[in-house]
């Protein structure tokens, strides 16, 4: 046998897959005008088999974990010839993978190879300090910001490094930051996420209970530091910004943005300052006044949109419904969550408009996935009232007309109102949900418990949910105030024959904990966030084919 005859043996198609299958590497190859997705190599090995070798972008989207669905619309969205394709996400029965590719030069198709996460485990770290680059921690920042409870993001930025690099020489003043990078990765606890984000900047994301992580952070870093027979004295610039994880925590490259501009704000300060994030610190371009101009056409430009949080009966596992949530997803700076703009929402008084126009594109979304999945038999979707909204002039009309138009049943549509917009005057509040009762709408009553309404009204007003305020759910199992609170609510609810929805469900214990109590439902960030239209949809095959819809062993 020739050389060449051999050699064209060696890299045949055949021996390549065993090779890629060796080492455990896919190749991928995504062609959306043919909605298909190729996998070959070790698919098996990484939990991909049921995609080999070849699946639509649903199934796709079915087997990878809720959480990490926005992951894989990032490598499913098309994108310019050359753009590069990384993320990070994981399937079901599969462990975590990183997908890395790129859009090919006729645009209509990317490729790439999948491998696991291990695997690139020397790329994602700084090779000067051995902690997280920039890309791998905001990739992490955001899996660790999905969990609830408070996060804290501290970013310094080292003082005078040009100035020190001029001085020592590159060489020496790196000297300088692999030693900063070993201090600061002993003096934070083994959990806390840390990273080199930038030639001078030091990044960290943690649990700030029972420490201070900015002044933690100073004492470790700016202590002197003696190299090649100079006395280095580092002192820091640094900027915190703290965050409430879950389904509305903030993006992860927007929180650390205002860590950033804190940083920014500590610097002009003087030499060794430190800032926390406040909203005077927005730059020109993302400015209140910026942010308005764009607001005002977004509602009716299809910016502002509903995304759906699951709700489940908790006896049987079983999808029963969703909570439309507003999300804005602006041309420029990308999703932003609630509280970016729904007070600015609210202060512009365009409260009753956005009301509407989210009663509206949910009910007609409710709608399409009733006619195309007959199982789903009472599925509910539940919109909320703005503060006031319940005085809106048509309010009762424009509940009738889209019952009508949409051919929704009773009570499919639920109208969720809070305690304080009720008790502003309960007289009137009444008449006006008895007529949206009569009209066809359901409604509940949200976050039950935070206010100081009477019982009294409670019997004369026509709701049938109450729904428990996360708060309440998320501390019942340390505080013992919480768990009686829940221990009530579900109880009178059940006296009053009234359904009950507990909010901020994390996990199976929390929920196993609401189902021994008799709670009816539950909905949070251990069933799903809140998920696009499309996401939904997915999820909802899941629930149905499953028979249950997933939820966290642990949050």
């Amino acid at each position: 046998m020739s050389f060449k005859i051999s050699q064209r043996r060696v890299w045949d198609a055949t021996a390549t897959l065993e090779a890629l299958g060796a080492a455990e590497v896919a190749l991928w190859l995504w062609e959306p005008e043919a909605d298909r997705l190729r996998v070959n190599g070790a698919s098996r090995a990484l939990g991909l088999g049921p995609l080999a070798p070849d699946c639509s972008s649903a199934a796709f989207r079915a087997l990878t974990l809720p959480q990490d669905r926005a992951q894989a619309e990032d490598i499913l969205k098309v994108r310019p010839p050359g753009s590069e394709i990384i993320a990070r996400l994981r399937t079901r029965g599969g462990e975590i993978c990183i997908w890395r590719g790129t859009w090919l030069e006729d645009g209509v198709r990317a490729a790439g190879v999948v491998v696991p996460e291990v695997k690139f485990a020397a790329s994602e770290r700084d090779t000067l300090t051995g902690l997280l680059d920039r890309k791998s921690f905001i990739a992490q920042a955001r899996e660790r910001l999905a969990i609830g409870g408070v996060h804290e993001l501290v970013v310094a930025d080292v003082d005078r490094l040009r100035r020190l690099n001029e001085a020592l020489g590159h060489e020496r003043a790196d000297l300088v930051l692999a030693a900063l990078g070993s201090r600061l990765a002993a003096a934070f606890p083994s959990e806390a996420l840390l990273g080199r984000i930038g030639e001078d900047e030091f990044a960290v994301l943690c649990d700030p209970a029972g420490f201070e992580p900015a002044e933690l952070l100073r004492t470790a870093l700016e202590q002197p530091l003696r190299v090649a027979g100079f006395d280095i004295h580092p002192t820091l610039s640094i900027g915190a910004v703290a965050a409430e994880g879950g389904e509305d925590a903030p993006e992860a490259a927007e929180l650390l943005r205002r860590a950033e501009l804190a940083v920014e704000a500590a610097a002009a300060n003087g030499r060794g300052s430190a800032a926390a994030y406040g909203r005077s610190m927005e730059t020109d371009g993302l400015s209140r006044l910026a942010l308005e101009a764009d607001l005002r056409g977004a509602i009716g430009r299809g910016e502002i949109t509903p995304f759906f949080q699951p709700v489940v009966r908790l006896s049987t596992g079983a999808l029963s419904g969703f909570e439309a949530l507003a999300r804005w997803i602006h041309p420029r700076r990308g999703m932003l969550p609630p509280d970016e703009f729904l007070p600015l929402v609210e202060e512009m008084g365009l409260m009753s408009e956005l009301g509407e126009h989210m009663m509206r594109t949910s009910a007609r979304q409710l709608a399409a996935w009733r006619r195309s999945h007959p199982a789903v038999g009472a599925l509910t979707v539940s919109v909320n009232l703005s503060t006031g909204e319940i005085d809106r002039p048509g309010l009762v009309h424009d509940v009738r007309q889209v019952l009508r138009e949409h051919d929704l049943p009773r009570g499919a549509l639920k109208l969720e109102v809070t305690e304080s917009d009720i008790m502003r005057d309960p007289e009137r509040a009444a008449v006006i949900l008895k007529t949206l009762r009569d009209a066809g709408a359901g409604l509940a009553l949200d976050d039950f418990g935070t206010g100081f309404s009477s019982l009294s009204y409670l019997t004369r007003l026509p709701f049938d949910t109450l729904k428990i305020d996360r708060y309440f759910v998320r501390t019942m199992g340390s505080n013992a105030g919480s768990a009686k609170i829940v221990r009530s609510v579900v109880k009178l609810g059940q006296d009053l024959d009234l359904e009950v929805v507990a909010e901020g469900v994390e996990n199976a214990e929390m929920a196993r904990a609401l189902q021994a109590l008799g709670c009816d439902y539950g909905q949070g960030f251990g069933y799903a966030p809140a998920l696009s239209p499309q996401e939904a949809e997915v999820y909802l095959n899941e629930a149905y084919v499953d028979g249950a819809a997933p939820v966290k062993a642990r949050g």
